[in-house]
C-alpha cells in the first residue's frame, strides 16, 4: 500500500481525496489544509491537520496548492529525502525544495468541487529525477487512472498553454456566445446540441480535418455581416483575430 499525504483543500485535493479512496493499493493517510473546515471531500476529520509540524511518515507527500505557493510550501516541509511532488501544470520540478526528492503528478483535467468526474480517464502526467521515484509515481498514478504519461517539465508547461487554448478559451467563448443569445433573446442551451458535436468530432478527427464555418470557406459576405451584428467591440475584435487565424491556418496548407 502506498502511504500518500496530500497538502492542501482545492478543486484537485478535493478530487484527488474522491480518487484514491477508491483505490486499494493507494491511500491518503493524512491530509494538511491551513483551514481544516476547507476540505470539503468525505475524509476522517481525525486524518486532517493544519501544522506542517504533525505530517505523517508517508511514501508520497503531494502538494496540491496554488502556483505561487508551492515554492514557500515545500521549502516549510520539516522533513528531508522523502518524495515530494506538486500538481500544476506551469510550475517547474525545480520549484520544489532540494532537501527531498522531486517529482510532478499533475492531472490534466479542469476540475470544479461541484462537479464529479471519472478519475480512470484523466491523463496524469509525471516526473521525477530518481528512477525509483518514477516507479513510486507510476504505480501511483496507474492506481486511479487508465492514461499515464512521462513528461518532462518543458513538455508540461507547452501541454499547459495547450490546455488553456482548447479548455479555457473555449469556455470563454461560450460565455461570449451565452451573452450574445442573452441579448438577442435565445436560449444559450439551442446551443449545446452543436457544442456536443463539435467536441465529439475531435475524437475522431484533427481540429484542422473538423474546422467548418465562414472563414474556413472564405465566405466574406456572411463574415461582413456577423461584424456588422455585433454591437459590442470586444466581441468584433474576438471575431475577427479568430477568423483571421482560421484563414492564415488555410494558407499554410
Amino acid at each position: 500500500m502506498i502511504k500518500i499525504v496530500l497538502i492542501g483543500s482545492g478543486n484537485v485535493a478535493h478530487h484527488l481525496i474522491a480518487a484514491f479512496a477508491k483505490s486499494k493499493k493507494a491511500s491518503i493517510i493524512q491530509v494538511f489544509a491551513r483551514q481544516k473546515e476547507t476540505i470539503t471531500a468525505p475524509f476522517d476529520s481525525n486524518k486532517v491537520t493544519d501544522n506542517l509540524a504533525d505530517l505523517a511518515r508517508a511514501d508520497v507527500y503531494i502538494i496540491a496548492v496554488s502556483d505561487d505557493a508551492i515554492a514557500k510550501v515545500s521549502a516549510q516541509l520539516p522533513f528531508e529525502n522523502r518524495l515530494v511532488v506538486h500538481t500544476s501544470g506551469t510550475v517547474s520540478l525545480d520549484a520544489l525544495d532540494p532537501k527531498n526528492r522531486k517529482g510532478i503528478f499533475y492531472p490534466l483535467q479542469t476540475f470544479s468541487k461541484n462537479k464529479a468526474v471519472d478519475f480512470s480517464q484523466i491523463p496524469i502526467c509525471i516526473e521525477s529525477e530518481i528512477q525509483t521515484d518514477y516507479e513510486i509515481l507510476e504505480k501511483l498514478a496507474k492506481n486511479v487512472s487508465d492514461k499515464v504519461y512521462k513528461i518532462n517539465s518543458i513538455q508540461r508547461k507547452s501541454l499547459h498553454i495547450s490546455a488553456v487554448f482548447v479548455n479555457n478559451f473555449v469556455n470563454h467563448l461560450y460565455q461570449k456566445g451565452q451573452e450574445i443569445c442573452i441579448e438577442n433573446d435565445l436560449p444559450f442551451a439551442i446551443l449545446k446540441p452543436l457544442i456536443l458535436e463539435t467536441a465529439n468530432k475531435v475524437m475522431s478527427l484533427s481540429p484542422e480535418e473538423a474546422q467548418t464555418g465562414p472563414a474556413k470557406r472564405n465566405d466574406n459576405q456572411t463574415i461582413q455581416a456577423h461584424l456588422a451584428a455585433l454591437t459590442d467591440e470586444n466581441q468584433k475584435k474576438i471575431y475577427t483575430i479568430l477568423t483571421q487565424s482560421i484563414q492564415n491556418n488555410g494558407t499554410k496548407l
